[in-house]
Formats: C-alpha cells, sequence, structure tokens
C-alpha cells in the first residue's frame, strides 16, 4: 500500500502516480523496465529533496500519519513486553505506556508516548498528550527498574503535555518537575530516543538520560512552532518562521550537545520503511546500552549530572576572567 507523499514531495508523487498507473496496465518487459526506471528517479529525487529539508518540513515529516510510534518500535526491538498500568494514585494515563520486556535477551523496563496510528486509537491515547499520572506512572516503573538494576529504554514522542484544566488541577508541572528531579538521579542506565515530536516539557518530563539519540527526521523543541509564532509575533501562520528560530532539528541539538547521536531513517523517513527504520535504531540503542553497562554507577551517574548542567552555555560571553563583563554591578543605591 503506497505511503501518503508530503507536499514538498510533490515531484515524488508525480511519478508515483506514473508508476501506479502503468501497474494497472497488462505486464511486459518493456514496461516492467520503464516501472523500474520510474522508481529509481523517484527514489534519487527523494533522496535529493530530504538531504536539504527546511525545519517546518522536518515537523512535517515527524508528524506523518504513517510514521512509527512506540508500540511499533516496541514490537519490533522487545520480545515478551508486558505493560505495567497506573501510577497508584489517580488512574492509568493511555498517552505513556510502560512495561517490562527483553532487548537482545536482556531485561529492560520501556516506556514512550503513544500517539495512536488511526483516528479511534489517537482520540484513545488523546494523541499523545499525557496528563500528571502518566508521569507519575512512568515514575514508579523507573524506580522498579532502579531496584531490579535494569536499564530504561524511553521513547518520546509527544507535541506537549495535556494543558486541559484536568491536568493542571492534578499538577502536571509538579509532576514534570518531580520527574526532572528523579531522573537525575536514577541508579540505573538510561536511553532516551526523541523517535517522533519532542513538545515542551511534555517531551522533557521522562527525557533525562544517560544517552539522548534523534531519529534524522525527528523534532524536539520547547513549544510547537504554531505555539510560537502566536506568541512571538501572534500570528500562527508564521510557523516556519518559527521553526527556523527554534532549531529544532536532530542537526541542530546535535550541534549544542543537546543529544548524543543522530539516528539515520530510510530514504524519505521512518514511516517509509518500519523495519528499516527500527533496524537502524536498533544498532544505536545496542551500542549506547553496551556502552553505559560497563560504566561504574558513579561514573555514570556524574557524566548525566554534567551533561544537563552545561546545557545552555554559549561562547564564551561569561567567563571566570571576565566577571564585571559579564554580570555589571549596579552603582549603589543613595538610600544606603
Amino acid at each position: 500500500m503506497p505511503v501518503d507523499t508530503l507536499e514538498f514531495e510533490e515531484p515524488v508523487a508525480i511519478l508515483l502516480k506514473e508508476v501506479e498507473a502503468m501497474r494497472l496496465m497488462p505486464h511486459t518487459p518493456e514496461r516492467q523496465a520503464t516501472i523500474a526506471r520510474l522508481e529509481a528517479r523517484a527514489e534519487e529525487l527523494r533522496r535529493e529533496i530530504f538531504a536539504h529539508l527546511t525545519a517546518w518540513q522536518h515537523v512535517l515529516v515527524a508528524r506523518h500519519a504513517d510514521r512509527p510510534v512506540m508500540l511499533d518500535y516496541v514490537g519490533r526491538l522487545f520480545t515478551g513486553f508486558t505493560e505495567l498500568h497506573g501510577d497508584r494514585r489517580f488512574a492509568d494515563d493511555k498517552a505513556i505506556v510502560t512495561g517490562m520486556g527483553h532487548f537482545h535477551g536482556q531485561p529492560v523496563f520501556i516506556i514512550g508516548h503513544q500517539k495512536g496510528s488511526d483516528t479511534k486509537q489517537k482520540i484513545y491515547r488523546n494523541f499523545g498528550y499525557a496528563k500528571p499520572e502518566g508521569y507519575r506512572k512512568a515514575l514508579r516503573v523507573m524506580r522498579l527498574a532502579e531496584k531490579f538494576k535494569q536499564p530504561v529504554i524511553v521513547f518520546v514522542d509527544t507535541p506537549a503535555a495535556y494543558p486541559g484544566v484536568e491536568s493542571e488541577e492534578r499538577g502536571v508541572a509538579e509532576a514534570i518537575a518531580l520527574n526532572l528531579r528523579e531522573m537525575a538521579l536514577l541508579d540505573t542506565s538510561i536511553v532516551v530516543v526523541v523517535c517522533g515530536e519532542g513538545g515542551s516539557g511534555g517531551a522533557l518530563g521522562i527525557a533525562i538520560g544517560d544517552r539522548v539519540l534523534m531519529q534524522e527526521f525527528a523534532v524536539y523543541s520547547v513549544i510547537p512552532p504554531e505555539g510560537c509564532a502566536a506568541i512571538l509575533w501572534r500570528d500562527a501562520a508564521r510557523k516556519m518562521d518559527a521553526a527556523e528560530a527554534l532549531k529544532i532539528t536532530a542537526k541542530d541539538l546535535l550541534g549544542m550537545q543537546i543529544i548524543e547521536e543522530i539516528v539515520p531513517e530510510p530514504i524519505g523517513g521512518a514511516h517509509q520503511n518500519h523495519a528499516a527504520a527500527t533496524a537502524l535504531l536498533d544498532e544505536a540503542i545496542v551500542r549506547h546500552l553496551a556502552e553505559l553497562t560497563a560504566m561504574a554507577s558513579a561514573d555514570r551517574l556524574e557524566a548525566r549530572y554534567q551533561k544537563f548542567r552545561s546545557i545552555g552555555r554559549l561562547g564564551q560571553a561569561f567567563t571566570d576572567e571576565s566577571p564585571a563583563e559579564a554580570a555589571p554591578v549596579p552603582p549603589e543605591s543613595s538610600a544606603e
């Protein structure tokens, strides 16, 4: 079944329509050769287009309806997955899935946002918008992982935390803040994968890890571009400008040392080939998990702390050698 093309893939879409039309005709050696030539040209065009995507086009790829979601990866990467439900305080949030399974024979705990892959599932999963009980459920499972000394693998894919009244009433900000603190101190290996949208505190609430990996066409940002444009320019139509300013692509974030590695995707994005995307992700997780397992607990925790403590230092504007330039001291008040 052909995958829907995005708006900027129009040249590819034209070629694929030609291929589809030719497949309905009687098969002949000449026609098969033409189809093969058109498919090769479509793949070449797609490779060229995806090599030069804008930040907003990355957002469109990350939101593609056919992009693999957490449970797609869980089904391919892990064996014996058993889901764990509930935060033991209020309810079971369907937007965050937690559980345990085996990864290449090693017991692991798995946590992640689940958006759903069709309309019915998306409604059931609240489109990946997690509520406080989701973050509390995640923390409960992380503490189980620490207790049994098993690694945690996290999949981040959410537009943001749920902003509704009931979410605020039950303390979503407190739940996220607590997770940030506890994940920084959690005494077990944590590998985080940003596999779709990494939106705002909703993403960060389960994304403090020893390694933060990001798929090639995923995005990770303090706010969705539409929301940023509405706040800065009071015009959501300027979402493209906002996407560029936010520096939300994997390449941007690797350059700022927010993430450790960009995980490649198949030509045209993970939605084009779920199996190939999973294989590429599998290799990266195996490698980073092996490195973390070999580290002493104290060294791993210190490295995690230093990683997040260093985020936000830009250039040499603030240095110990020039404190006066970094933070001018105001003149004493005449009242004193």
